[in-house]
């Protein structure tokens, strides 16, 4: 049996010889891996440092002052090229003790999250940069009850164990501000200026084709008294409907479905032409809104946010909001519609099918259009004997200076009828502690009135819950959500996560939430994201 195998051995060695000497055996076909993009460089572990630590590390977690283009050139498989996203860092843990209060402009944009989806569903993982944490916290029901009577927001304060720290025990704490409800029935009139996007970019039916029937959902909710315009950009802008009458819906309707792919990108042109109509339709005391609906990509013009806001700046002073719906990818500017959108104070969507269409234009169409707060902001004073130091999971580009939140100057975020917004905090509390936690403040102006209100709530150490599933399941979900996306942006605060384990806690908590089809969309996200890892 010895010399059989000699003899194998003796004619294996032959035949790679011969192999060598005819070129190499063939080499073995490697299917395309992604690669996402470096995380930001940050400690080992992620523990909370000292406060010359924390210096050192809110100075690494400083925005880049690039933007990243995920992918320059077509990859061989059916990722996503030319994807513009911007890279705000991470925020670092700040010890109470160096500063004690967290200050951040409110924010409904959802834009993230569905990008995400995008990317997953077409079998992708989303590239780091693209992950605003509190837009993938804020897509969800946070299940908060409306304000009492007469009060335009509540407050909301739990909180409870992290289920992802390993080492040492780290409370999370859930700040929500829920706005009041406006009955469909009792919405403003509004004068609604469509600003669309029908360069040769838009020539896909995910693009131009969904903004089509986006906008058909949308004119089948609208009132008699509403106002509509229709502006499109190509190389040119043009008017493609005149301030026309909710009540003639008949005419809208054709003019949605004329719409074709032309020219180029001049985004400029398309927004200055479509502020000028909105002028023309304004009404005073009324909803005046401009929808900007584009693949977000300006190459004729001015092509920054900055610079094409600078023109019409003054409208915004006039009480014309902008909101920004991004559609498509492949030469998708992230970037430029979520700043567009901060900078017009409105906010940012992204519609990466029907049914993302029907939620913003049916389901919660009175909050698209109706803005209940101008300038929101937030401050968290944390009590320096309670909690030892605390981290703001998200919000990196929403950050106010903490003399400033009492300048009513300071341009903040706005926040539609209904729409809630929600923080998250993760704290070390000193051993024992006991009394209050902190005590949160929201600051806003009244869109009507002008009127600037604040209002604030206590939360003290006593209410914090001892297990996390004791905790609200909606705040369990709050907490899973944001680890979820602290992985996917590779947060060295979540360097010890693994999907496996937030698909874990996401599977327990589709038992609770079992009549919820965004929980059991998002456990299937999860099982997808860990598949593509």
């Amino acid at each position: 049996m010895s010399t059989l195998r000699k003899a194998f051995g003796y004619c294996a060695v032959f035949l790679l010889l011969f192999l060598a000497a005819c070129g190499g055996a063939p080499a073995a076909t490697e299917s395309p891996v992604y690669e996402a993009p470096a995380a930001t460089e940050a400690p080992s572990q992620p523990e909370y440092f000292d406060s010359a630590a924390t210096e050192e590390a809110a100075f690494d977690a400083q925005p880049s002052s690039s933007t990243s283009q995920s992918g320059a050139n077509p990859p061989s498989n059916n990722e996503p090229y030319d994807m513009f996203f911007e890279d705000y860092g991470v925020n670092p843990s700040i010890d109470t003790e160096d500063d004690n209060l967290s200050t951040f402009a409110l924010d409904v944009d959802t834009g993230s999250y569905t990008v995400m989806r995008n990317y997953l569903n077409d079998g992708n993982l989303p590239p780091q940069d693209s992950v605003r944490v509190e837009e993938y916290v804020n897509y969800f029901d946070q299940g908060y009850a409306s304000p009492p009577a007469h009060q335009a927001f509540g407050i909301f304060v739990d909180g409870g164990p992290s289920p992802f720290t390993q080492t040492e025990r780290y409370e999370m704490i859930r700040v929500g501000i829920q706005g009041y409800e406006v009955p469909e029935d009792e919405r403003k009139d509004a004068a609604l200026t469509f600003v669309i996007d029908v360069s040769g970019s838009m020539d896909m039916d995910n693009r131009l084709g969904l903004v089509k029937q986006s906008l058909e959902m949308l004119v089948e909710q609208l009132h008699r008294d509403d106002m509509v315009s229709i502006v499109v950009y190509g190389s040119e802008a043009r008017v493609v409907l005149e301030p026309t009458r909710g009540s003639d819906y008949r005419r809208i309707l054709d003019a949605i479905y004329s719409l074709q792919p032309e020219g180029a990108t001049n985004a400029e042109a398309g927004l200055r032409l479509g502020y000028g109509m909105a002028m023309e339709a304004y009404m005073p005391g009324g909803i005046n809104r401009v929808i900007l609906c584009s693949d977000g990509v300006a190459n004729v013009g001015e092509t920054g946010p900055a610079a094409i806001l600078e023109e019409i700046d003054h409208y915004v002073a006039e009480g014309i909001t902008l909101t920004t719906i991004g559609f498509g990818m492949d030469n998708y500017n992230d970037t430029l519609m979520e700043q567009l959108a901060d900078q017009g104070d409105g906010f940012y969507a992204y519609v990466d099918d029907r049914d993302e269409a029907r939620r913003l234009f049916i389901d919660e169409i009175t909050g698209t259009l109706q803005t209940i707060a101008l300038d929101a902001k937030v401050q968290v004073e944390f009590n320096s004997e309670v909690v030892k130091n605390y981290r703001l999971v998200g919000y990196e580009n929403r950050a106010v200076d903490d003399d400033e939140f009492r300048d009513n100057s300071v341009d903040a975020g706005e926040i539609g009828a209904g729409h809630s917004v929600t923080a998250l905090y993760e704290i070390k509390l000193y051993p024992d502690a006991r009394g209050k936690i902190a005590t949160v403040f929201m600051r806003w102006e009244d869109p009507d009135t002008h009127q600037v209100v604040e209002i604030s709530q206590d939360y003290f150490a006593e209410q914090l819950a001892r297990d996390f599933r004791e905790t609200d399941p909606y705040f369990q979900r709050a907490v899973v959500v944001a680890e979820y996306a602290e992985v996917l942006k590779g947060s060295y605060w979540a360097e010890d996560s693994s999907l496996d384990d937030i698909y874990d806690e996401a599977r327990r908590l589709e038992d609770y939430l079992y009549r919820d089809d965004e929980m059991e969309e998002f456990v299937d996200l999860v099982k997808e994201a860990n598949w593509l890892w």
